[in-house]
């Protein structure tokens, strides 16, 4: 496909034909925020916080997935780009919690002088928004921002669900579909700002098309999914990343040769990844690759760290301890 050339804020550069407008930013070093934009998933273009100004065009336009024209003129720090990234911002932040994003997303938040709070207070939480009916709106004081509060969905040992976090970028829905596992699990229910991520009926994941893959996990970025070692970390207190190491190693379990980044705190496994950019895997990997690490926690006679029993309350319910789920054909 041939190349085409256009200017990126004044400065000119080509890119191979079938690029996007954010690929033209990139190949400048002019990166431009994302939230709902992989590159190992399909742009599905709404979270709306890569928009730019093309001229000519009446509306603004997302550059994850337009594609770059010959000749097109396109301005990503105009005084209207910067409006509309900054309410973008503002109505995610005021309705949802992001405490636990990236430092880059808290840096375009910073740049663009964000004040979720002119919105006012949180408003009280308003029940569990899996029994609201489509279409019926619960009607807000006006004097409080209306969240999307759920109550924490933990009903299995492998990883939680606070959708208090989500802020709909589809990702999971993505990866648990099409781009990945092909399971179709998880969709959105729901519409409007009743909108959420759920399964078929509301069913607990156990009982649910989930296959546990975790893939959904690998591509939140807000920790609206989080592995259920990490949340009971987090809660005790006792989550340090910061003094986490990464080992990256190979799958034990089958030939296929998938990479894993093995995250390590107190000499104990906390959570397993995949780099996306591994020609095998592209950041994704099945319930064995991702979980199935407990073998190499029976540590025996070794000394027992300060997490272990966290880390073991992260695989016990009231009911006594319990199998994984198994894999679905």
């Amino acid at each position: 496909m041939a190349e085409v050339t256009l200017a990126v804020d004044g400065t000119t550069v080509t890119v191979p034909g079938g690029s996007t407008i954010l690929d033209a930013c990139r190949a400048l070093d002019n990166d431009q925020p994302t939230l709902c934009y992989l590159d190992n998933l399909t742009p599905v273009n709404v979270c709306r916080v890569c928009v730019v100004e093309v001229e000519g065009n009446r509306t603004l336009v997302p550059s994850c997935s337009r594609p770059a024209e010959e000749g097109m003129e396109v301005a990503t720090d105009s005084d209207r780009v910067r409006h509309s990234r900054k309410m973008v911002y503002e109505f995610l932040a005021s309705s949802v919690e992001l405490d636990l994003v990236d430092e880059e997303t808290v840096a375009w938040m910073d740049r663009y002088g964000c004040d979720p709070d002119r919105y006012g207070p949180p408003a009280d939480p308003s029940g569990d928004r899996d029994q609201r009916k489509a279409g019926h709106h619960r009607i807000g004081p006006g004097t409080a921002a209306e969240t999307v509060h759920q109550p924490v969905k933990v009903d299995n040992e492998l990883y939680v669900r606070d959708y208090s976090r989500c802020i709909l970028c589809y990702k999971c829905v993505e990866a648990c579909g099409e781009d990945a596992q092909n399971t179709f699990a998880i969709a959105v229910a729901g519409r409007g700002f009743d909108a959420r991520i759920s399964t078929e009926f509301d069913t607990g994941l156990t009982d649910s098309a989930c296959v546990f893959c975790g893939n959904c996990i690998g591509v939140c970025p807000t920790g609206a999914l989080m592995f259920r070692s990490e949340y009971e970390l987090r809660q005790a207190g006792m989550w340090e990343e910061e003094g986490q190491t990464v080992t990256r190693t190979i799958c034990s379990y089958c030939g296929v040769g998938c990479n894993l980044d093995l995250h390590v705190q107190d000499n104990r496994i906390v959570k397993v990844t995949s780099p996306m950019d591994h020609s095998v895997t592209s950041g994704h990997l099945c319930i064995k690759g991702r979980f199935g690490y407990e073998y190499v926690q029976e540590v025996g006679d070794l000394a027992v760290t300060p997490i272990d029993e966290i880390l073991r309350r992260a695989r016990i319910d009231d009911r006594g301890p319990r199998r994984h789920p198994e894999p679905r054909a």
